[in-house]
Formats: C-alpha cells, sequence, structure tokens
C-alpha cells in the first residue's frame, strides 16, 4: 500500500500545485476538504500533513477552519500561507492585517535557520508572495526560521513537534526552489520514500473504469487534443469497443481541424469513432450572446443535447467521458467543496445542464497538463499527438470577444492560420505553451492603399507555462512578430490593426473568456 499525504484544501487557487509538486516526487497524494475530521478518515500509511493557501482570513469569524487533532497526531504538518496562519491561530500565536492591506508578488527570503526545510539550499532565496495577514508572533515552542524585508516572520517551525509553516508559495513556479523545500519536508522531516509513480495511476484508472462500466457503453467526448485523446486511450485500453468515440463539428474550430483528426483516429490510431456535424447547431445557440459565461453554458448544453442525441442511436449508453482536467476544475468551481471562488465557467465543468442523464467518467479530473503528456506516452500515443498545444474545448468561441457569427469565425480562422504556421515555422516554437488569436469587437482607423479603413483588430497571444495553471507571456522575436502583423494585415480581409498581450496568469487567464 503506498505511502501517503493528505493536503487539506482551504480554497486556494493553486491547492493542486501542491499536489501535483508532491506526485512530482513519486508521493502519493490525496486533497480533501479541509473540515475533515480525523476520525472519517483512514489514517494508515499517512506520512504528513499538508494546509493549503486560501483566500480567506483567519481573523474572520466565519474563516474556514481545522478540526484540530490534525495537529496531534504526532506527524509532520506543513502550513502554506493561510494554513500557516491556522496554525498560528489555533496554537496560539498572533496573526494581523497586512499594513499595506495585501503583499502579492516576488520577495526575497533571508533563511535565519539553514536546517529542517530549508537544508542544503542558499541562505537567500526569490519566493512568490499572496497574502493579507501576517504572522505577528509564532506559537509557543516555534521559531522564525525565515524573514524577508515585508513580511519578518516568513517561515515558522516547531522541530520537535514536527510542525512547521511558510507565508509564501512553494507550490508556484516562481518559487524556484520550492519544489527543493517541499522536498525536504516529505522526505528529511517525513521520512516519505516516493513510491508511487504514473505506471501506478494508469493501472488503478483501468482497473476502476472497468469495474464501474461493466458491461455498458461510454460515449468519450473526443475533440483531437491531448485531454480527450488520452481520456479515450485509457477508457479504450480499459472496455474496448464498449466506448464510442464522438468528434462533434461545431463550426468552433480551426482550418483543417475535422480532416486532422478523421485521418488520426482512423489510421494513426484506430478507435470506435463517429464524427457529427454540428455547426448549424452550435451557431444558432450562440446567437446574440456575448457574456463569456452565456456562451460557455451555451456551448455546454449544446454539447449534450448531441451526445444525448447519439447516446440514443448507440443504445445502452450509460456514462459520459470527458478529459477534464484539474486548470478546468479549479477555474470553473471550487475543488472539492472547498472555498475557492470561481474563475470562469469551462464548458465541460461549470457549463454542463443539471440534469445530465449520464454518470461522468474524468480520468485525469486531478492532473495537469504535462502530466497527461507522461500519461499518454506511457499508453502509446504517439509525439505529434502529444505535443500539440493546448485548444479549448469551446473553441474559438472563446476567442471572439462578444457575438459569435459566421463572419467573425472566418476571420479569426484566417489570422490564426497565420500565426499558426510562422510559430511552428520558428525555431523556438517547441518551447511555448499556447500562441493562438484573439478577435476583438473594437474597429479603428486605417490606411490601406491611399483609402481609409474602418476595420477589426486582432490579439496575438503567446505564453510559456508548465501545467496551465500559471503563465508567463513569450517574449518572441520582434521580426517574427512583425512577419505575423504583416500577414495577418495583408491576407485577411476585415482587420487593420494587430496587437500583442503581454499579460501573465495571473492575474489574468491564457484565454479571453
Amino acid at each position: 500500500m503506498h505511502e501517503k499525504v493528505f493536503i487539506l484544501d482551504f480554497g486556494s487557487q493553486t491547492c493542486q500545485l501542491i499536489a501535483r509538486r508532491v506526485r512530482e516526487l513519486n508521493v502519493f497524494c490525496e486533497i480533501i476538504p479541509h473540515d475533515t475530521s480525523v476520525s472519517d478518515i483512514n489514517v494508515e500509511n499517512l506520512k504528513a500533513v499538508i494546509l493549503s493557501g486560501g483566500p480567506a482570513s483567519v481573523l474572520d469569524d466565519d474563516s474556514p477552519g481545522i478540526d484540530e487533532n490534525w495537529l496531534k497526531l504526532n506527524l509532520p504538518v506543513l502550513g502554506i500561507c493561510y494554513g500557516m496562519q491556522l496554525i498560528t491561530k489555533v496554537l496560539g500565536g498572533q496573526v494581523k492585517r497586512h499594513r499595506q492591506g495585501r503583499e502579492y508578488g516576488p520577495a526575497v527570503l533571508e533563511v535565519d535557520n539553514p536546517d529542517e526545510l530549508f537544508a542544503g539550499l542558499d541562505r537567500r532565496l526569490d519566493v512568490w508572495m499572496s497574502h493579507g495577514d501576517l504572522v505577528e508572533v509564532p506559537p509557543p515552542g516555534f521559531e522564525i526560521l525565515a524573514h524577508t524585508d515585508d513580511c519578518r516572520v516568513a517561515a515558522i517551525g516547531n522541530v520537535e513537534a514536527k510542525l512547521f509553516g511558510v507565508q509564501f508559495h512553494p507550490e508556484v513556479v516562481h518559487t524556484p526552489k520550492g519544489k527543493d523545500i517541499l522536498a525536504n519536508f516529505l522526505f528529511r522531516i517525513a521520512g516519505c520514500k516516493g513510491d508511487w509513480l504514473m505506471t501506478d495511476f494508469i493501472n488503478e484508472q483501468v482497473s476502476s473504469i472497468r469495474e464501474r462500466v461493466g458491461k455498458d457503453k461510454v460515449i468519450c467526448g473526443l475533440s483531437g487534443g491531448v485531454d480527450s485523446s488520452v481520456t479515450a486511450a485509457i477508457i479504450n485500453r480499459a472496455v474496448g469497443d464498449q466506448m464510442v468515440a464522438v468528434f462533434v463539428d461545431n463550426g468552433l474550430l480551426r482550418t483543417g481541424e475535422v480532416e486532422q483528426i478523421r485521418e488520426f483516429f482512423s489510421k494513426d490510431y484506430p478507435l470506435n469513432l463517429t464524427i457529427v456535424d454540428a455547426r448549424r447547431e452550435f451557431l444558432d445557440a450562440l446567437k446574440g450572446l456575448t457574456d463569456p459565461e452565456q456562451k460557455r453554458k451555451a456551448i455546454g448544453k449544446t454539447f449534450i443535447d448531441i451526445f444525448r442525441r447519439e447516446a440514443k442511436k448507440i443504445g445502452n449508453v450509460k456514462y459520459l467521458a470527458q478529459g477534464t482536467l484539474y486548470p478546468d476544475v479549479i477555474e470553473s468551481r471550487s475543488a472539492r467543496g472547498g472555498p475557492s471562488v470561481t474563475i470562469k465557467s469551462h464548458h465541460n465543468v461549470g457549463g454542463w445542464p443539471g440534469e445530465l442523464e449520464f454518470e461522468l467518467i474524468e480520468p485525469l479530473r486531478e492532473l495537469f497538463k504535462d502530466e497527461v503528456r507522461q500519461l499518454g506516452k506511457e499508453l502509446g500515443l504517439p509525439e505529434k499527438l502529444l505535443n500539440r498545444q493546448p485548444f479549448p474545448g469551446p473553441g474559438l468561441a472563446v476567442r471572439i470577444i462578444g457575438e459569435v457569427n459566421e463572419q467573425r469565425l472566418d476571420i479569426l480562422r484566417q489570422a490564426d492560420a497565420i500565426v499558426r504556421e510562422e510559430m511552428e515555422n520558428w525555431p523556438g516554437y517547441e518551447g511555448i505553451w499556447q500562441s493562438f488569436a484573439v478577435l476583438l469587437p473594437v474597429k479603428s482607423v486605417g490606411v490601406m492603399g491611399d483609402e481609409r479603413t474602418y476595420a477589426n483588430t486582432v490579439v496575438v497571444r503567446a505564453v510559456t507555462s508548465t501545467d496551465g495553471m500559471t503563465a508567463d507571456w513569450a517574449r518572441l522575436p520582434h521580426d517574427l512578430l512583425a512577419r505575423i502583423s504583416s500577414r495577418i494585415i495583408n491576407e485577411v480581409v476585415g482587420i487593420n490593426r494587430v496587437v500583442y498581450d503581454i499579460s501573465s496568469k495571473p492575474p489574468s487567464t491564457i484565454e479571453w473568456e
């Protein structure tokens, strides 16, 4: 039986990043609600507990709490941000509001005690802060392990009780040595061995799906992207032709998408495949809609209507499988009932109607994109599919700001095809997470051929990332941007201005809607 770590979820948007870092270190972990009672959980083989961050303040009367017995199990506990403040409050320390209201962004950590959490690391570390409260006085028995210029108590520890806390976020990429800090906690302090591998995940999912499905049938919503393709491969391994992969041509796809999907899943990686032409249905559903949430929900409902119709044709379909990833879940609604806030409803999470009529199978629901690619390699999927850039399920509908119609889709398809071609020909393409065009509902004056124009604006968006939860805008060469801009303006009728998006996630999201 695997050793395991529990992560108590207090609503942090990066809670699953903690789990991801732990799994990268080959330690099995589970995220559980913050108010889970110790008496209601199996603590066999439990090696440590991590308390996540969260948007609330421990100073508020209705702030998320904890069963204090978690701190009395004689197991190592690490509190991150809100988790550290909660440990402080529960064990008799003092927490106060930040004097400037909030500290958000990079900071330099000065390590006061180089043992335990910071063993083997430099005495000065770059870290990422995101908090509105501060620990003023650590609890009795705790010492200050590190500080920054703006945060006198940036890390605390009670070595004898194996209780620790950090005010910064070691789970995000903006804390370069964060994974090493977590490794110190897991291996040096908690004594973990690291006995969980991706092959275990595959075997567990295949066994679970096979047992759950029995002799029933499964519809798998196939988009041709990495997520849905890996989902289809897992389910195909589990139940074979009991799964029908349904690819819906929703009219919101990029140039040549349908032909590529038909070719790939008929010849390169054969599946029990059905292609449904539903272009008219989606455009009708989106008519007049400009609000992004309404658009996503309309798309989700239309997908379900089509899946219901296809299920009746197939017969005996009980399950709907889809390639939902954790970034979709955490942006759409609170994970596992935690108190996090909704960023946007993804068509395959918050966009589904209440009465689904199917039971969902989502084997990738708690994985990140790079983990899914690793999983795909283990399943034997080819590199050309696994290395495709992410493409949103709602397609170009969330890259057209405002109403979606055939004319605007045609403009965006042409612009997007140019961006894709130029990016794929650029030597640095493999280092880009996503690159695409966005059509704005903004027109501006231009001059083309000595004539005045009043035409549309396109945004070019390119980002670097490892997991999709955080991303930085890509510093593309000026000559590449110049070629993209020149080609779009000259080749796409209806566009006379191209701009480049230089915002990162957070505070922005990768997609505009």
